[in-house]
């Protein structure tokens, strides 16, 4: 049986993004950005410290610039960076990019992932269309003309939209909209004419974008591995964001917890520490019993995707729902156990809760997930 265990070398990149987001990317950065309504949503210079480090190209391969590192490398990478609720674009790019590439371009277009892992090219993936994560309801078309296709439609919560240098985007070139077999991935370029990206400022901090598509030509060349084959690649890929963004949520969570537990230790009331009332302790038992269990399930997920296991699509999808669980726990108790406070903005607390939501929402939310694990158990 596999240990649930980080080897050295895991360990190290773990302490090394520690160390980074720590220092360089402190939770005080990102309100910096958010008080100075940043145009590009992150800083420069720490994203050049961080692709310096390695990150950027941690799950690509050293052929192409990267170190190859793995999932489990990369999920410690995350978790580290939800600690601080850093803003960079290492997931949109580093990870969804990166992968998505991997899984299905030609040579030609992996050529692109020397880019990604030096950082001087950002890529953004544009599948969602409502309100709602729906991968399989694709309304947006792909008409073939001559040797190329003609695209139209729009997408929602793109993930750094506004800064890619490519979009990958999920259009239907036959069938109806939730047809997956006929789903096809395009590498577009937002400055394509008939190519539009508004960015959305969330709550959060993080960067997302509606991307509207009306009548954009684009090449043989631009179609991301298969015509009418873009689904199978594309739920690989999402395994794997989901089983990121529930590292992300992991570390936030447990950031929340260190100092909601922090704090009780310092606030009095009736002459005496909140952290000794028998009741918030359990309260805090309960946080801490719960986020044990998404260490356990996070890292499984990401060890069963490094080894390209059979169940990496249910754990994965595990891992999300379960961290999306805890993380609505763990931050709904942060604020409440910082009494009036938490609902300040004087402390960063609040912070915490506003990354976690979108993030819980971002590629399926908890009931997404949920189903999912039932339907690959055969309910």
């Amino acid at each position: 049986m596999q240990k649930l265990v980080l080897t050295e070398e895991q360990q190290m990149l773990k302490d090394a993004a520690q160390g980074l987001f720590g220092e360089q990317a402190p939770v005080s950065q990102l309100r910096k950005l958010r008080d100075d309504k940043d145009p590009l949503g992150y800083v420069p210079e720490f994203w050049n410290q961080a692709v310096e480090l390695g990150l950027a190209g941690t799950l690509i391969p050293e052929s192409h610039g990267g170190s190859e590192f793995g999932h489990v490398g990369m999920g410690q990478v995350m978790e580290e960076g939800g600690r601080t609720l850093a803003a960079s674009p290492l997931f949109a790019s580093g990870v969804l990019g990166a992968c998505a590439l991997i899984l299905a371009g030609n040579d030609s277009q992996k050529e692109t992932l020397k880019g990604i892992a030096d950082g001087s090219h950002l890529t953004a993936l544009a599948i969602d269309e409502t309100g709602r994560h729906q991968p399989l309801r694709v309304t947006t078309k792909a008409e073939a003309q001559g040797d190329g296709f003609v695209l139209n439609g729009s997408k929602t919560f793109v993930v750094d939209g506004h800064i890619a240098n490519t979009l990958i985007v999920s259009a239907c070139t036959s069938g109806g909209e939730r047809d997956e077999s006929g789903i096809t991935l395009f590498l577009v370029d937002p400055k394509a004419e008939g190519v539009t990206v508004e960015r959305t400022i969330f709550p959060d901090g993080r960067n997302y974008a509606k991307v509207q598509l009306q009548n954009v030509a684009v090449g043989a060349d631009a179609v991301l591995g298969q015509k009418d084959q873009g689904a199978k690649p594309l739920q690989k890929l999402l395994d794997i964001g989901s089983a990121h963004l529930a590292a992300e949520l992991l570390g936030l969570s447990s950031e929340a917890f260190d100092r909601t537990v922090a704090y009780m230790k310092e606030r009095k009331q009736f002459g005496v520490y909140i952290s000794s009332f028998q009741a918030l302790q359990h309260r805090a038992a309960q946080m801490w019993s719960e986020l044990e269990q998404v260490k356990s399930i996070v890292l499984k997920a990401f060890m069963a995707l490094d080894a390209d296991d059979e169940q990496a699509s249910l754990l994965a999808s595990a891992a999300k729902a379960k961290a999306s669980q805890v993380a609505e726990l763990v931050t709904n108790e942060g604020v409440q156990l910082h009494g009036g406070m938490g609902m300040t903005d004087e402390y960063d607390i609040g912070l915490f809760m506003k990354r976690a939501r979108p993030v819980q929402l971002l590629l399926g939310d908890f009931r997404y997930h949920a189903d999912r694990v039932a339907s690959l158990k055969g309910f």
